[in-house]
């Protein structure tokens, strides 16, 4: 049981709904599942301007706090989490500050507890605009070192904290994204053929790689892309109009998460060629949902999938190309993977997040 009387404070200040990829997820998940386990502690969620109030969890020890700063002026929440948050965090006599996204104010009155979902700003700096850059290495290097607990959501993740920031090994805990249980019951339709990639249209995810397997040759079945317009967005629309594909690819842009539960239930199979992950959220809910899955085969996401999808290059075309014939095609590939998948899925739970979540966030 939770320690009596811990003040948790909340860092969401980050949250743009629809605007932030999978860390929104994991917020609301994060939050859900700590409201589920924990009525015992109380918990202080700072948001900014775009965050509704439901985001809260409906529990007693559960207090919005919304902020007057707007999360898309991004040097105006950069400033209200450095100078604005500290102050409330000693206002609140908060005992710990949980920070999910990432950065955490360099001078906090408290503990802090924050979350590297990945560094790819150090592994792929390329992947980042040359304005952008900068303020996430000084951020990043700044969380690092001033907070007392460093979760990672990797061992991948962690041994790159390690390598790039030096710190002591004890410092960093790993703890696993859990997937929501909608996803092992979405009663499956037989009756889609299309290819479902979920991802946000950013350049370390390798879609245009995915595009040209495709178009390979004329297929009978669709590939369809959901997730967020990334910046990357663009380039990739134009390569779709100079391959001729607009009526067999189709960009959905980030969709509600219903409206993600029937895209998994109708798809024929799932894949993911990512260059870089430090999880890779949207592989754990096709493996729960027991779609037959592909995946790039690099470490994080062999953590994930174990041996419970097909793994191929993810800068040889050829080898996407080749995975997509065998997800798509391969009787026997595909009724072993559509079992193995929710088999590997199954520990992976958002309360056992939650519970390692909460004894960091309680550990003196």
């Amino acid at each position: 049981m939770a320690r009596i009387g811990v003040r948790v404070g909340v860092n969401a200040l980050y949250m743009i709904p629809g605007g932030v990829g999978g860390t929104e997820i994991y917020l609301c998940e994060i939050l859900r599942a700590l409201a589920s386990i924990d009525s015992v502690n109380e918990y202080f969620v700072f948001t900014n301007m775009e965050t509704e109030a439901d985001l809260i969890p409906q529990r007693a020890n559960f207090h919005w706090k919304p902020q007057a700063v707007h999360a898309h002026i991004r040097p105006a929440r950069i400033v209200w989490e450095q100078i604005v948050l500290p102050i409330e965090a000693a206002r609140y006599r908060l005992d710990v500050l949980f920070n999910p996204g990432f950065t955490a104010p360099v001078f906090a009155p408290c503990r802090q507890v924050t979350v590297f979902h990945d560094l790819q700003h150090k592994r792929h700096p390329e992947y980042f605009r040359w304005f952008d850059l900068p303020f996430w290495r000084l951020l990043l290097w700044a969380a690092a070192h001033r907070s007392q607990r460093l979760i990672a959501v990797s061992e991948a993740t962690r041994a790159d904290l390690l390598r790039f920031y030096r710190i002591p090994s004890d410092r960093v805990t790993v703890v696993h994204h859990g997937v929501e249980l909608a996803f092992s019951h979405l009663g499956r339709s037989q009756n889609e053929t299309y290819l479902l990639c979920v991802s946000t249209l950013h350049p370390h995810k390798n879609i245009p790689s995915l595009i040209r397997a495709y178009g390979r040759k004329k297929r009978d079945f669709r590939l369809v892309l959901a997730g967020m317009r990334g910046f990357h967005t663009r380039a990739i629309e134009a390569l779709i109009a100079e391959m001729g594909l607009q009526d067999a690819v189709q960009i959905t842009g980030w969709v509600s998460r219903d409206d993600l539960y029937e895209l998994f239930a109708r798809a024929r199979a799932f894949i993911y060629p990512s260059t870089f992950e430090g999880f890779g959220m949207p592989l754990l809910e096709a493996l729960a949902a027991g779609i037959p899955t592909a995946c790039s085969d690099i470490p994080p996401l062999r953590e994930v999938a174990g041996d419970a999808a097909l793994f191929f290059d993810p800068l040889d075309e050829a080898a996407i190309a080749a995975a997509i014939e065998r997800v798509m095609n391969d009787p026997s590939l595909r009724e072993r993977l559509a079992q193995a998948g929710p088999e590997r899925a199954r520990p992976f739970t958002w309360e056992r997040a939650a519970e390692q979540t909460l004894k960091a966030l309680l550990e003196q």
